[in-house]
């Protein structure tokens, strides 16, 4: 008889697996992130995973798989659903189904995306967005509110000023300069051909190819190192050198950047409009305390201008981190958002104004573990060791202890003797082991080994005698002093 054909143990591509203490560090970032929204009122939604292709924006295909970069099947009733892309659009989705919702409607959501994109390092087709939006409201105050969340929760996850800026732009300003460079603003939609969308992505792309770089993706286009030649806007000189004045602004004050812009777009309605906004937004920071040095305004940022109608957020980390490559670069944007007063129109058919932002969970995790790898933290259980099974009652009872006073404890379960369990715990990268026989049990004692002196040292620290002097690796205690000896441990201290 044939041996059953098996299944192979495998994953879809872009997807994965994560474990334990990776979860914790997780979950402990989003409590954080969380505890900030809702110190600014903000109230938890959540809603399915999957909608209706059409609730995402996204076009009904006359193919059996829909692009986009969704994840989409058909039902029973041969309608199209789809894993949400992000958790905005379901927002929407919420807003025009529940028209008695009290406005302006503040809402907080945690959840799983899906992209049907190429993974690729440190991307994945699915990740967590932590988002926060204000529904139907015009006034600047929820973005200068956006902007002031954003870097409450910078702080909140340990990053320190200088780490991180807040940067700021207004869609209208940048409709109102390419306006006055001879573009239609009308072309800002989706479904125009034109050069618009080549001319944003070449703005975009200034900090990898520099003023020069974007002038020859504005004009007749740019051939890169590898010889790969990529099609320009052909756009005329003078348009060009309109733009090229827009994106030499950067780097001015708020105040300063506002009159600048105020110059550049006078003439043009909508480029006026976009400049009073940040005129109002930039007046709202200032009065809550927020500098230059914390929240800034940047020309060059526009991302999603085929979603947002007024002010657009990014949450820029500053510090240089080593890429795939080895090459030194900055770590980038780890949260945006903007002005979205169109998204519910296509359920309603009327404008209700809405802003906010989303975070990216997985992008901060990896960005904390650079910046501060102490803050990232590790497992705070402690393992105790069964010396003796005869005593399996007093080692639960230890356990219970420490549970009791709120420390995390692992009564070891497996088989093996005592080196094999310390060897088990410090595979799981835990801080201490408690460890008790028939003789400390006979004396009402407890020994408590610290298994990161070992780790310590194994890292080939300078003075390795003081530090041990300091931090013994194994102390023999009394039993009511084991929760704070073990506290002590966990702490660092």
């Amino acid at each position: 008889m044939a041996a059953p054909e098996r299944p192979t143990p495998r994953l879809p591509r872009g997807f994965r697996d994560v474990f334990g203490d990776a979860l914790v560090q997780r979950q402990r970032m989003i409590e954080r992130i969380v505890a900030v929204y809702r110190r600014y009122g903000f109230t938890a939604l959540e809603t399915p995973i999957v909608e209706y292709l059409e609730t995402l924006g996204k076009y009904l295909p006359d193919t059996d798989r829909p692009e986009g970069g969704v994840f989409a099947f058909r039902d029973e009733r041969d309608e199209w659903l789809a894993l949400r892309y992000d958790l905005t659009a379901p927002l929407s989705r919420v807003m025009a189904q529940y028209p008695d919702l009290p406005l302006p409607f503040r809402r907080y959501q945690v959840g799983s995306v899906f992209r049907d994109e190429k993974p690729g390092p440190g991307r994945f087709c699915e990740f967590i967005q932590c988002d926060f939006d204000t529904v139907g409201t015009a006034s600047m105050l929820a973005d200068a509110e956006v902007c002031s969340v954003l870097g409450d929760v910078m702080e909140a996850l340990g990053f320190q000023p200088g780490d991180y800026r807040i940067r700021v732009n207004n869609r209208k300003v940048l409709n109102g300069v390419l306006e006055k460079a001879g573009l239609n603003v009308a072309d800002s939609r989706e479904d125009v051909a034109g050069p618009w969308l080549t001319v944003l992505r070449a703005i975009d792309k200034l900090d990898r190819v520099g003023l020069d770089g974007v002038a020859q993706l504005l004009g007749k286009g740019r051939m890169d190192e590898s010889g790969d030649f990529t099609k320009g806007a052909a756009l005329a000189t003078g348009q060009i050198d309109t733009i090229l004045g827009y994106l030499q602004l950067v780097g001015q004050e708020r105040g300063a950047l506002v009159t600048a812009l105020g110059a550049l777009t006078a003439g043009s309605k909508v480029g006026e409009e976009g400049v009073a906004e940040l005129a109002e937004i930039d007046r709202l920071l200032t009065a809550a305390g927020a500098g230059d040095e914390r929240i800034t305004f940047d020309p060059t940022v526009v991302r999603g201008l085929a979603y947002y109608t007024g002010p657009v957020y990014e949450a820029e980390l500053t510090f240089e981190v080593k890429d795939e490559k080895g090459e030194v670069t900055r770590f980038g944007s780890v949260a945006g958002g903007g002005r979205y007063d169109d998204l519910v129109d296509r359920f309603l058919g009327k404008v209700v104004p809405a802003t906010g932002a989303s975070m990216g969970v997985d992008r901060l995790l990896a960005a904390l573990e650079l910046a501060r790898p102490e803050a990232s933290g590790g497992p705070d259980s402690v393992l105790v060791v069964v010396m003796d099974p005869n005593f399996m009652a007093e080692y639960m009872g230890l356990a219970a202890e420490l549970r009791a006073a709120g420390v995390a404890a692992e009564l070891y379960m497996g088989e093996g003797r005592v080196g094999a369990q310390l060897r088990y715990a410090d595979r799981r990268g835990l801080p201490a082991v408690v460890i008790c026989g028939e003789n400390e049990f006979a004396s009402n004692e407890v020994s408590v080994k610290d298994l990161a002196v070992g780790r310590k040292l194994a890292q080939g620290m300078s003075d390795r005698k003081q530090w041990q002097e300091e931090r013994p690796a194994q102390v023999t205690i009394p039993r009511g002093e084991l929760v704070a000896t073990v506290r002590r441990i966990i702490d660092g201290e």
